[in-house]
């Protein structure tokens, strides 16, 4: 007896350090997602795909991996998936030294294909090895679990980024590597490989089709801009997928009613005990993806450098680490369609404060209270009331696979969201620019000390009637020296696209990463940039001038003989104006520069009030999903246990 508790006490520990590992590498990065498009050179559009490319392998992964999993067994198919995970996190760390976001998104596909296959089999484990009575109990444990390890991810993905520099976001990733290794050397010998008892032949032919349609409808899916839809409905990154989608549906179908043993049942789509959760997990998806934005929000809101706002990821995990087991026990007492109505309810509520009073008042408390109600709303719904529903309406030996559905589905709606979220975080980035171009001073006009006496001289030497023809023959330079056009005049936003000026890289990324405690200093850069660039024009015409100017008195001088003459005092002053003209535009661009500087408050101000208005249009998307959630909760009910006896 002794002897198989401490066999169960191992199995416990490894399917949740599994799990522990899975969850914390979500937290760990979220932080850092700024930062790691600043430092490979990629925008947010494109850096968002760090995130969804991990949900578009992890979707397509799991339904296999569960199939698999009840035919060779869960020891087999976890111990794999761990050992892939581990390597998917090794690689991503490498993509920091080798600067490449193509191998940093390898290293996430590698990530989720491992990752497909930990916490829906570790769940099924949980789900099916307790009593009924205590199942509820069993999967809060795995969601309190989650929980925990969302917040310690994000606060030592902050805490790593503090210790080490921001520099160093490859440990974010390393820290996988250890943890696996320990989990496989230990699970070899202590994890029983349970499978299901009745093995039919394996799906091969429904198992590559059914990837490729998941992969082809999230891509298209994934590359629609929802702000231009029509649009971008037509363009080759999206209709090409959708159309692969729709004719690979019929052929998976077919496939399926063919198989003994199909990779997805279709019961579970026409069967309302089933299909309801899993059109509930879709949406419990969605709302999910808002907490990936958590750490830009509470950098935003509380005016604090990108790669802390991990911290507060802590907070909504607190939350959800209490409220997940705790969901897990009042289930087994109130059943779990009361328990996820209280998610949701949670969860408007959490979110309508968050937008309507954290919002428009910005602080400390006001964000700590939003994320705290958010995180309890979270662990009612993100897992164990929709697992305990899927379980308790499919058959014993269909655990793995209904649960793999379950986690597949929630992924579309992962992978879905990123889109419309960044999108409203995009646009907002835009009006923020076009909001911070108009405030920009006029640029100053150089200072040059010698104008006035130039200018003096040269009408002193009109006035005397002798002069006035060789004057009228010297080419005088124009220097009436005008403020060069800037991005506060190019009513374009400071882009390379967007003006005269091809702004470096550098430049561009800068912008592109910046926040609101950077975004002045940003702007000073690039402005001082443009000042320089629109400026050599205006430098360049002047020094012409000035030479031509200084040539026709050498001219001049040298018909009179050669001997000094009333000119030799213009020349002097023409020479010493000369170099005064770079100096003068450079004092000029500090100028412009130190009164971007004084602006800081405001421009601060703007960019927070409007990625703020992004935020506010996000987080009501995740409330409208909850209160539909509510909606569609309404219809379930329950399939009767004796429909499920074989």
């Amino acid at each position: 007896m002794e002897n198989k508790d401490r066999s169960n006490t191992y199995v416990l520990i490894l399917y949740l350090l599994g799990i522990f590992m899975g969850a914390i590498d979500t937290g760990i990065v979220t932080p850092a997602r700024t930062l790691i498009q600043s430092t490979l050179g990629v925008d947010e559009r494109t850096g968002i795909w760090m995130i969804t490319i991990y949900t578009l392998a992890y979707a397509a992964i799991i339904p296999i991996s569960g199939k698999l999993a009840d035919r060779l067994g869960r020891k087999i198919v976890y111990l794999i998936s761990i050992a892939l995970f581990g390597a998917g996190s090794l690689i991503a760390s490498l993509s920091m030294n080798a600067g490449s976001f193509a191998l940093l998104l390898f290293g996430r596909v590698v990530q989720a294909l491992g990752g497909g296959g930990i916490i829906p089999i570790a769940t099924a484990e949980f789900g099916t090895t307790f009593p009924e009575n205590k199942r509820g109990m069993a999967l809060g444990l795995v969601g309190g679990v989650y929980g925990i390890a969302n917040i310690l991810g994000s606060s030592l993905g902050s805490a790593i980024l503090d210790i080490f520099g921001k520099s160093r976001w490859d440990l974010l990733f390393l820290i996988n590597v250890p943890i696996a290794i320990a989990i496989i050397a230990i699970g070899a010998f202590a994890l029983p490989n349970n499978r299901g008892s009745r093995l039919k032949r394996i799906d091969w032919a429904g198992i590559p089709v059914l990837a490729a349609m998941v992969l082809a409808l999230l891509y298209g899916l994934r590359n629609i801009d929802f702000f231009n839809f029509g649009a971008s409905l037509a363009t080759p990154r999206v209709y090409p997928y959708l159309i692969a989608f729709a004719v690979l549906l019929p052929l998976f179908i077919a496939i399926e009613k063919r198989a003994e043993d199909p990779v997805l049942s279709l019961e579970y789509f026409t069967q309302p005990a089933t299909l309801i959760p899993l059109v509930l997990s879709f949406i419990v998806g969605v709302m999910m993806m808002g907490m990936v934005f958590v750490p830009q929000f509470a950098e935003n809101a509380l005016k604090i450098a990108s790669g802390s706002g991990g911290y507060f990821v802590a907070i909504l995990g607190i939350f959800a680490g209490i409220s997940s087991p705790l969901s897990g026990t009042l289930i087994d007492r109130f059943g779990p369609k009361k328990i996820l109505y209280a998610g949701f309810a949670i969860t408007i509520l959490g979110t309508a404060f968050l937008i309507w009073y954290a919002i428009p008042n910005p602080g400390f408390a006001a964000v700590l209270v939003s994320l705290g109600v958010m995180g309890l709303g979270l662990g009612f719904t993100m897992g164990t009331p929709l697992n305990y529903m899927m379980l308790q309406n499919t058959k014993k030996e269909n655990s793995n696979s209904a649960l793999a559905s379950l986690s597949l589905v929630r992924s579309i709606g992962t992978a879905i969201a990123p889109a419309v979220m960044v999108g409203f975080l995009a646009h907002a980035g835009m009006a923020a620019q076009t909001n911070l171009l108009q405030i920009l001073p006029a640029p100053p006009a150089p200072v040059l000390k010698s104008q006035s006496l130039l200018d003096a001289q040269i009408s002193a030497l009109k006035a005397v009637p002798s002069m006035a023809p060789m004057l009228a023959r010297l080419q005088l330079p124009s220097l009436s020296a005008q403020p060069p056009a800037t991005m506060a005049s190019s009513g374009a936003p400071p882009t390379a696209a967007g003006t005269s000026l091809a702004l470096p890289p550098d430049l561009v990324a800068k912008l592109q990463g910046a926040d609101v405690t950077t975004i002045t200093d940003v702007m000073k850069e690039l402005a001082g940039a443009m000042y320089a660039d629109n400026t050599i024009g205006p430098k360049q015409s002047i020094h012409a001038g000035l030479a031509k100017g200084i040539a026709g008195i050498d001219g001049a001088t040298a018909s009179m003989g050669g001997a000094p003459g009333p000119l030799a005092s213009l020349k002097t002053t023409m020479v010493q104006l000369n170099s005064e003209v770079d100096p003068a535009f450079a004092a000029a661009q500090q100028t412009y520069q130190s009164d971007i500087e004084t602006l800081r408050p405001r421009i601060e101000s703007i960019f927070q009030s409007a990625l703020n208005t992004g935020f506010a249009q996000m987080y009501l998307t995740v409330m409208i999903a909850a209160a539909i959630g509510a909606i569609v909760l309404a219809f379930y009910a329950g399939r009767k246990k004796e429909a499920l006896v074989a």
